[in-house]
C-alpha cells in the first residue's frame, strides 16, 4: 500500500472513531458503542472475544490526563466525576482525529487470559463495526510500562467510568499495520 493510501485509511479510521465516541458521549452518556468495542481475532481469524472496549491514544496526553485525574480525586461523589469529565469529553475532545496518535489502548484485569493470549502471541486483529463502516486492523500488542504517558492516559479516562479500577490494571497497546489494513462500508 502507498503512503498516501495507508494515511488516508489511518485518518478514515480516525475520524469515524472520533464521530462514534462523540456521538458515544454526547447521546449515550458515554457508554461504548460497537465501534469502541472491536471483535478481538487471532491472526487466523478466530474470534477470541467478541468486544473489548478500546480507547484512542491521544498524541498528546498529558493535558487529557491531568484533567481526567484531577477530576477523579476531586470529587469524593464518583457521580459529580463522571458529570464533569463526559462535559470535558463532550465538547471538543474528540473533534478531530488529528489529535489522536493511531494506536489503541485497553485497559485489562492483571489476570485476564484474554491479556495473557495476547502478549504471548504480540499480535491480533482489532473488527470493528458500526454503521455503515466496518475496519479490520491487523496490531502488533505490548503491555505498557508502569508510568508511561499511554498507561496513565487509559487510566484516568477509566477511572472516570469505574473509579474502583485497581492500580494492577494491564493497559495493552494495539498498534495497527496500516499496510494491511482493511476498510468497506456495510
Amino acid at each position: 500500500m502507498s503512503k498516501s493510501k495507508r494515511k488516508s485509511l489511518r485518518d478514515s479510521f480516525l475520524t469515524w472513531q472520533c464521530h462514534v465516541r462523540q456521538v458515544a458521549m454526547r447521546e449515550n452518556g458515554g457508554r461504548p458503542s460497537p465501534g469502541m468495542q472491536p471483535q478481538i481475532l487471532d491472526e487466523a481469524g478466530a474470534q477470541l472475544v467478541p468486544g473489548l472496549t478500546v480507547l484512542l491514544a491521544p498524541k498528546e496526553p498529558k493535558e487529557s490526563t491531568a484533567f481526567l485525574r484531577f477530576q477523579v480525586l476531586k470529587y469524593a461523589d464518583p457521580r459529580e466525576t463522571y458529570e464533569k469529565a463526559l462535559a470535558y469529553l463532550q465538547a471538543d475532545y474528540f473533534q478531530t482525529g488529528k489529535a489522536f496518535s493511531g494506536r489503541l489502548l485497553a485497559a485489562l484485569p492483571s489476570d485476564a487470559p484474554l491479556a495473557e493470549t495476547l502478549l504471548a502471541t504480540k499480535r491480533c486483529v482489532l473488527a470493528f463495526a458500526q454503521g455503515r463502516y466496518a475496519f479490520r486492523l491487523p496490531c502488533k500488542v505490548k503491555r505498557l510500562k508502569a508510568h508511561s504517558a499511554d498507561r496513565e492516559a487509559a487510566i484516568w479516562h477509566n477511572r472516570v467510568f469505574n473509579p474502583a479500577l485497581p492500580d494492577t490494571v494491564q493497559v495493552l497497546a494495539f498498534k495497527p499495520d496500516w499496510d494491511a489494513a482493511e476498510t468497506k462500508k456495510i
